[in-house]
């Protein structure tokens, strides 16, 4: 059976193998049916978390969109060096008007990211022996929408660069963890965007190797955004603000402006300045060490061309509004209060004397860090085990007084769950200071990134003990076989649609069709009115 993947070796250059790939997959790449299917799944996931941050007035996206409003471009005006476009600029969601492109991109993909709700990679694919576990979440379909909007180009061409985005950034993701060093993941999404752009576009290969190579060197964030008690719009926007860089690196290559090449085997590059060369190249091809220093990034790099091994198809959706490491908590506690509906019988929650919630690093350190055992903003509250597993009881509790059912679907964390009086809902509160969280030791971090290692052990007023056992693969994630993923998704999306419009059905449909879409329904796929209802913040 032939290969269905480009093998870039660690003793390459791997920036210029990325570009010249992106191109050929542009070109001749076939993806499956089902990993069309999956992107396209991601796309409208991502959108609509998109849209209803917009609807609901959120601070940082309504600031971007804004700002790329006005950069309004006229129409037929292509701009200098911009390859095979037919068109300048791109359009925000919520408009026809064609703005820079970059700045369309960074509108979007902010209002995506917004909710902490769109997909989620865990970096893993182990028959390769690639699991280093770097997160990255589908922030980025903006880019080959925007490109493919610029070039004139029909939905599937969209979807395909979709594809092609996920494929670079989710393998980058399996062989460097950028956490371990402090290093925000977006980079990987960065990179990705100004290969997928470029390629789309019409750059040439050396071109999309020059803007890898620029953002690589003049564009690395630090994980300061997500440090601290309380978390703001730098945190959310962290994708939309690299991405808008690796895009006007692009374009400034192909205006002729060289950057630095072989980035990934550049010694004083991110890459070989915390990791070297890899160590079975070094054993294998190298005499001395420093002949390995000279040759190699840290990795191989495997990027798919056809058939259904893409690194899409590994990656979770978040069924609601919560940090994706709690995802084995929530479906370990939903399973836990379905098997034993009594412990809701008081609406104050007497009934439950202790939670204790055990998980794996780095869960326990990212959304178990005591600081955020206050959240005061959304941001943190979203990414506080204590806050989400107190916020799903609280709904519970609601749902068991009024004789209704209390399944992930019932239960999905929403926008509203995170406005200032959820937050300091008295109940919550109370909730949350009877959970405590433990860091389940090398049992449980061995399980990861395979899944998502979490126990849940709630103790009754009348010291009995409810426990959930080990939740691996909780609803949304990629291996999990039992939940009903499509009906979890439809609910999703009309749950957050209907926060846009009296009636999303249209506009989910047309993202659900983007594969259909002709040029001309492509260039207005983001013509609707979004009626803000006041603000979030």
């Amino acid at each position: 059976m032939a290969d269905t993947h480009t093998h870039l070796p660690a003793d390459t250059n791997q920036a210029l193998g990325i570009a010249t790939y992106a191109i050929d997959f542009m070109k001749s790449g076939s993806p499956d049916e089902a990993v069309l299917t999956k992107t396209r799944q991601f796309n409208t996931d991502a959108t609509l978390c998109g849209l209803s941050a917009l609807a609901l007035g959120t601070n940082a996206p309504t600031i971007l969109r804004n700002e790329a409003l006005q950069y309004a471009t006229p129409a037929g005006d292509n701009g200098p060096g911009l390859g095979n476009s037919k068109h300048h600029g791109a359009t925000v969601f919520g408009s026809s008007q064609r703005v820079k492109s970059e700045k369309a991109i960074l509108a979007n993909c902010a209002a995506v990211r917004e909710w902490d709700s769109n997909g989620t990679n865990f970096g893993y694919d182990p028959e390769r022996g690639n699991t280093a576990g770097e997160f990255g979440h589908n922030d980025f379909y903006a880019v080959p929408l925007a490109a493919a909007q610029m070039l004139g180009a029909d939905g599937a061409t969209a979807l395909k660069g979709m594809v092609l985005h996920d494929e670079i950034r989710g393998r980058l993701a399996e062989v460097f963890s950028l956490k371990t060093y402090k290093v925000d993941h977006v980079v990987h999404g960065a990179i990705a965007s100004a290969a997928t752009f470029g390629a789309m576009i019409g750059a040439t290969a050396e071109q999309i190797e020059s803007a890898i190579g620029m953002t690589v060197a003049h564009a690395i964030p630090f994980r300061a955004i997500r440090a601290g008690k309380q978390l703001s719009d730098s945190k959310g926007s962290s994708a939309a603000i690299s991405t808008e860089f690796a895009i006007t690196a692009l374009k400034r290559s192909m205006a002729g402006f060289l950057g630095p090449r072989d980035i990934f085997r550049n010694p004083e590059a991110i890459f070989r300045i915390f990791e070297g060369p890899g160590q079975m190249f070094k054993a294998v091809n190298a005499t001395d060490a420093n002949t390995a220093q000279a040759d190699a990034s840290p990795f191989d790099l495997h990027l798919g061309m056809a058939g259904s091994d893409f690194t899409v198809m590994g990656m979770h959706f978040k069924l609601g509004l919560y940090e994706h490491q709690s995802a084995g908590a929530i479906q370990a506690v939903v399973d836990l209060i379905a098997k034993s509906p009594t412990l809701l019988d008081d609406a104050g929650a007497s009934n439950i004397a202790n939670i204790k919630v055990v998980a794996y690093e780095p869960a326990f350190g990212i959304i178990g860090d005591p600081a955020k055992r206050n959240p005061t903003t959304r941001q943190s509250a979203d990414h506080s085990m204590v806050y989400i597993i107190a916020t799903l009881l609280r709904k519970a509790l609601d749902q068991r007084a009024a004789g209704k059912p209390f399944a992930w679907n019932d239960l999905m964390l929403e926008p509203a769950d995170y406005a200032a009086d959820a937050i300091n809902d008295t109940r919550t509160r109370a909730i949350m200071d009877k959970i405590e969280f433990a860091h389940g030791g090398p049992d449980y971090d061995s399980r990861y990134p395979d899944g998502i290692p979490t126990s849940v052990v709630i103790t009754d007023n009348a010291g009995g003990t409810h426990d959930s056992g080990l939740v691996m693969y909780p609803t949304g994630h990629a291996r999990n076989t039992t939940a009903d993923l499509d009906a979890a998704l439809a609910h999703k999306f009309s749950l957050l649609g209907r926060l846009v419009f009296e009636d999303p059905t249209p506009i989910i449909d047309r993202y659900n069709n983007i594969a259909s879409l002709t040029a001309d329904e492509v260039q207005a796929i983001n013509d609707y009115d979004i009626t803000v209802r006041g603000s979030f913040e």
